[in-house]
């Protein structure tokens, strides 16, 4: 069964940056997937903020982070990445990376059968 691992997180500074990696188990390929990355807030529900399709590698954003974050794939190293710049304290989650075989991207938690255990991210001066 797939396996997902979140890396990258941390304690930034506000105006500051991260880069989130979520690899994928040996013998899967990512780009087999739909990938999304999950964030989920202290006493919030889980929100979908990007996605990446497979096949097309069409891209989805929520407004709340569109134009500071960016979702890519390096098939080579079988690696997807959630590059965020700019960061705010409303920022301040865990981040669950999440995968399936359909070809759209769902802001359904429950499209996604696979998942990461999430990386604390915190934005705090």
């Amino acid at each position: 069964q797939l396996q997902l691992v979140e890396s990258g997180g941390g304690l930034v500074q506000p105006g500051g940056s991260l880069r989130l990696s979520c690899a994928a188990s040996s013998g899967f390929t990512l780009d087999y997937y739909t990938i999304a990355w999950f964030r989920q807030a202290p006493g919030k529900e889980r929100e979908r903020i990007s996605c990446i399709t497979r096949s097309l590698g069409s891209t989805k954003y929520a407004d709340s982070v569109k134009g500071r974050f960016t979702i890519s794939r390096d098939n080579a190293k079988n690696t997807v990445y959630l590059q965020m710049n700019s960061l705010k304290p409303e920022d301040t989650a865990v981040y669950y990376c999440a995968a399936d075989l359909h070809y759209y991207c769902s802001v359904y938690a429950g499209s996604f059968n696979y998942w990461g255990q999430g990386t604390q991210v915190t934005i705090s001066s």
